[in-house]
């Protein structure tokens, strides 16, 4: 014996989107342009151009964007950054903010 049961289940979702944190590199007196220039290219896999440009809005206004990226991209960003310029005898920082 078969039964034909149907079930109607009504269900609300709401979908959340994860928060977005802006990447910037800071200005700072010792770090060269090349360097940052290496940085947003190898990390940030800008072309040299942008690369160029967001390394100008560092020189000139003390940080520049590099990308917006969710919690734990950004994060990794940040610590590649530190990681790369200590390695290379730089003091540049990256920090996150949340959008």
């Amino acid at each position: 014996m078969a039964t034909d049961t149907k079930h109607e289940v009504d269900v609300d979702l709401e979908l959340t989107y994860p928060k977005k944190y802006k990447v910037y590199l800071l200005n700072d007196d010792y770090t060269t342009m090349d360097f940052v220039v290496d940085i947003l290219m190898s990390i940030f896999h800008k072309s040299y151009e942008e690369a160029q440009n967001i390394m100008l809005e560092v020189h000139k206004k003390d940080r520049g964007l590099c990308g917006v990226y969710t919690h734990e991209i950004a994060e990794t960003k940040v610590m590649q950054v530190i990681t790369k310029a200590k390695d290379n005898g730089f003091p540049l920082k990256a920090v996150m903010e949340e959008e």
